[in-house]
């Protein structure tokens, strides 16, 4: 049955093909302001594996619809998202029903690292055949919307067996790859003396390179490793505003685009972020590569590129998603160019995206060409219903967790 025809007046408008984030936990939406000022590894220990040890099926659902709701509204159109152990079928629940292209997987842990909770680990023969079992539900739901992927944690908290099966599980499935790989030089210390290696190339000997996989963060690469990611065509998710509220540092991503990589960009999660959203993501982006390396240091056109095509590699979705073309899925963004920090109108669109748009600017944003966000108003979901339904979850959440 063909949809009606409709006709929306975009004067005075720019129209963007879908923005992309790589790199999201919509499970720790509901932890917002409840992680800030830590390091990473005292962030997980003492709120982050607290808190998501606490979650319930509900409190999950919620989580997931209320930062799905940010997400689209703030003209996200596509995520690659990595859930907590449990519950995963609830955020793809609300992915389903906020109307966002996602991929997303159920975060897989059968180690037991420093501080993490005892609900956080899990046997390795457990954690794959929930995955694999979550996969064949939801990977190509939704008319294809939604998509699984496989995600451990990260080398730390997984063993070589669990990364080798997530791998082959990935390739039996024509799904992604979704870790976090050289974020602290702590991360990068604790794989080299556990392994003997370095991170990129253990990850290397365990499968998880190339084009379906997707490595958060890479802060802390060497010129070698860097090299080495760009000869894999793996793909690296830079998270700006998540690496430097955590102090995690600056990733080298220009050097990285040098030599060949392919990158997206993320927000990561509330409780590092704060916000889901894209363009600080953008803007911070360019700006802090600036002062090491020049002003002309990735230019906008270049930040643009990563949160759309980069994004849509990463989700391995190149051929469908990233640009406004024939033969693309009609994910687009309708921005309004209205407000005073957009004006005036007549110079480099390309650079008020990047540099002077916000969330708020977001008018209408269509996923495969379906309406989910018009007129600044969501469509899918009522915005009291989520907002009220997070908070009561919210509340519950910390009382459980003993986070105040």
């Amino acid at each position: 049955m063909q949809r009606e025809l409709q006709v929306r007046d975009c004067s005075g408008c720019l129209i963007l093909p879908g923005l992309i984030q790589a790199h999201v936990h919509l499970c720790q939406t509901l932890f917002r302001g409840l992680a800030d000022d830590l390091p990473l590894e005292e962030w997980l220990a003492r709120r982050i594996w607290p808190l998501e040890a606490a979650h319930t099926e509900e409190s999950l659902y919620w989580s997931a619809m209320l930062g799905a709701a940010e997400l689209v509204l703030g003209g996200t159109t596509a995520i690659l998202d990595m859930e907590t152990l449990h519950h995963t079928g609830a955020a793809f629940a609300a992915l389903e029903r906020i109307g966002i292209r996602a991929t997303s997987g159920k975060c897989l842990m059968d180690a037991h690292p420093e501080g993490a909770a005892l609900e956080l680990a899990e046997s390795t023969d457990t954690a794959l055949a929930e995955a694999e079992s979550l996969a064949g539900r939801w990977h190509g739901a939704a008319g294809g919307r939604l998509r699984y992927c496989f995600a451990p944690r990260f080398a730390p908290a997984c063993s070589g067996p669990l990364l080798r099966a997530a791998s082959d599980l990935a390739e039996r499935c024509d799904a992604q790859l979704h870790t976090h790989a050289a974020e602290t030089i702590v991360e990068r210390e604790t794989v080299l003396r556990t392994t003997g290696t370095s991170e990129i190339a253990y990850l290397e000997s365990v499968g998880i390179a190339g084009p379906r996989a997707v490595l958060a963060h890479c802060v802390w690469t060497d010129a070698h490793e860097v090299t080495r990611l760009a000869a894999q065509r793996t793909n690296v998710v830079h998270c700006p505003s998540s690496n430097l509220k955590l102090g995690s540092g600056v990733a080298r991503i220009p050097e990285m685009l040098d030599a060949g990589c392919r990158v997206a960009l993320g927000a990561d999660g509330a409780p590092c972020n704060n916000r889901l959203d894209v363009f600080s993501e953008m803007r911070l982006a360019a700006l802090i590569q600036k002062p090491r390396l020049g002003a002309d240091a990735l230019p906008a056109g270049r930040v643009l590129e990563l949160a759309t095509l980069g994004g849509a590699h990463a989700l391995g979705l190149a051929d469908e998603l990233g640009a406004i073309a024939v033969g693309k899925r009609a994910d687009l963004v309708v921005l309004d160019l209205g407000a005073p920090h957009l004006a005036p109108n007549g110079g480099d669109p390309v650079s008020h995206v990047v540099y002077a748009a916000q969330p708020s600017d977001v008018r209408d944003v269509f996923v495969d060409g379906r309406a989910v966000v018009l007129g600044r108003e969501l469509l899918t979901a009522p915005l009291e219903e989520i907002a009220r339904e997070a908070g009561r979850c919210a509340v519950e959440l910390r009382r459980r967790a003993g986070i105040g």
